[in-house]
């Protein structure tokens, strides 16, 4: 007898539409023993003001420059860039074999709150808000160099995500090249255009309304989900609903709404293992300064590392690292798991 195949149980593969890439879905395997590592779950309380914090206000950073008074959020120049302004231009080709090419940039930091003991779930909705308004300052004052080409807002949390300061911060690394994840979502959004005529997110978000699986959160503006090709085990991903190629299109409404959303989702993700829950997130938007991309759609990924608890973190080795990403629960579990958190803090309750 011929077996049916079900999605919810039986191993199968994802496609990401958006890089053209597959994930391995195992779902059988979610209930396997673990005895491998255990990270520490550090739920220490920091104080409102650290005096040894780069970061906090009126504090002297690595390089000796003086942090002002700030009451809200503060940028600067990344005191250890990956990229710098001033990288002289040059091309290495040897044979075909040995190739390199140099890259310039400017990287930033952005303290999101003068307070070293919050992080963004803690922040009220219009400490939030602030933030997207800087966010938005930031690339639209990046922009004006006529060489950059990809601005990538970031923010990585936790220190087992390599964060080196936990004062709540995020980054901003803009470049002179367009990065190579951003290349493959450009490829596949401009085939969907070419295709239908309207991008391929705005497809995508309507789809997932619908179908109410994987939707964890919405307003008027932006939809929080669990992406039906997800890799990590409680990756998500905020779409806007409108289609707006960059940061800079979003109107007051939208900023606040975003700022709504992001507090709800990372406050959902604190309350899943009632811990302070690491991920590294950023926003994918389109390239500037290099013509129009009505293809591109808006959107912002979290890849957080945590799998069944607080100390239990998902690695991506082996298979992984060799042929493609794996995963062991179900994106539709994952949702439903995020849906049944409370957006209500757990330490507040």
């Amino acid at each position: 007898m011929q077996q049916t195949f079900e999605i919810n149980s039986d191993p199968h593969t994802r496609l990401n539409i958006l890089t053209g890439e597959r994930v391995l879905v195992s779902p059988h395997r979610s209930k396997r023993p673990w005895q491998g590592q255990v990270e520490d779950d550090n739920q220490e309380q920091r104080p409102v003001y650290d005096p040894k914090c780069y970061l906090c206000p009126t504090n002297e950073r690595a390089d000796g420059d003086v942090n002002p008074d700030y009451k809200e959020s503060f940028v600067f120049v990344n005191d250890f860039s990956a990229l710098l302004k001033d990288t002289p231009t040059a091309d290495i080709n040897d044979d075909e074999l040995f190739i390199a090419e140099s890259e310039k940039g400017i990287c930033k930091v952005i303290a999101f709150s003068p307070r070293h003991d919050l992080t963004l779930p803690e922040m009220s909705v219009p400490a939030i808000k602030a933030v997207v308004d800087v966010w938005q300052s930031e690339f639209a004052d990046l922009a004006k160099y006529d060489w950059i080409k990809y601005i990538q807002i970031f923010e990585n949390k936790g220190a087992i995500m390599g964060c080196s300061n936990p004062h709540p911060h995020g980054q901003i690394w803009s470049q002179n090249h367009v990065p190579v994840e951003l290349q493959k979502e450009s490829k596949n959004q401009q085939k969907y255009f070419d295709q239908h005529g309207t991008t391929m997110l705005s497809a995508y978000v309507q789809a997932e309304l619908k179908k109410q699986e994987r939707i964890i959160e919405e307003n008027d503006s932006f939809v929080a989900l669990v992406p039906f090709w997800a890799s990590w085990p409680y990756e998500t991903m905020i779409v806007s609903k409108r289609s707006v190629q960059n940061i800079l299109a979003f109107t007051e409404k939208e900023k606040e709404e975003l700022a709504a959303i992001l507090k709800l989702l990372t406050t959902r993700y604190d309350n899943l293992f009632n811990t302070s829950f690491p991920y590294s997130a950023g926003m994918h938007q389109a390239p500037v300064n290099s013509g129009d991309f009505p293809e591109w759609h808006w959107h912002m990924h979290f890849y957080p590392p945590l799998l069944r608890s607080a100390t239990v973190k998902k690695f991506m080795v082996g298979y992984e690292m060799l042929a493609n990403p794996q995963r062991d629960i179900t994106p539709e579990f994952a949702a439903q798991q995020l849906r049944n958190c409370s957006t209500t803090h757990y330490k507040n309750v």
